[in-house]
């Protein structure tokens, strides 16, 4: 008996937030905003303070909004998020390392991506990634020795 056909991995593969994290942000600012309405009880203070973490939650879900897609790699090299919504494509040559910190913190392993493009380190979370960032390194290592001239790649 023939084994069946593995299909061919994906020459281009992006990853997101998750889609209901920039709502959650949303309602958490509407939510802050009536708190503070709620027990404000005359103090400017307390409503003034609502309605600054409030807008900075929103910008924060704006900008999941704006540039829901925090990483992409194709056969050239891997596009970044760069600063509130712009992208930054890092060809295989610029990438020297991928690694994956993984620590404990308050009872549970915390695990980041780290992209080292020599000048500039880059470093994707699990909500930035919607996937365990272990599996997003092998993937990025993957796609970067399936890529033509493939280097040697630093790995963590």
């Amino acid at each position: 008996m023939e084994p069946a056909p593995t299909p061919a991995a994906p020459s281009a593969r992006q990853w997101r937030v998750p889609p209901a994290l920039p709502a959650l942000k949303l309602v958490g600012a509407a939510a802050l905003v009536g708190l503070g309405l709620v027990f404000a009880d005359g103090d400017r203070v307390r409503l003034v303070l609502a309605g600054v973490v409030a807008a900075g939650l929103a910008g924060w879900a704006l900008r999941d909004l704006l540039a829901p897609v925090r990483l992409a790699v194709d056969p050239a090299g891997i596009t970044v998020v760069r600063g509130f919504a712009g992208r930054r494509h890092l060809d295989w040559a610029a990438v020297e390392t991928i690694t994956v910190d993984r620590r404990p913190r308050l009872g549970l392993s915390a695990e980041v991506l780290e992209i080292d493009a020599g000048e500039s380190l880059h470093l994707f979370g699990r909500y930035d990634l919607d996937a365990p960032p272990g599996e997003v390194a092998d993937a990025l290592r993957a796609a970067h020795a399936r890529s033509p001239g493939a280097g040697q790649l630093g790995a963590g």
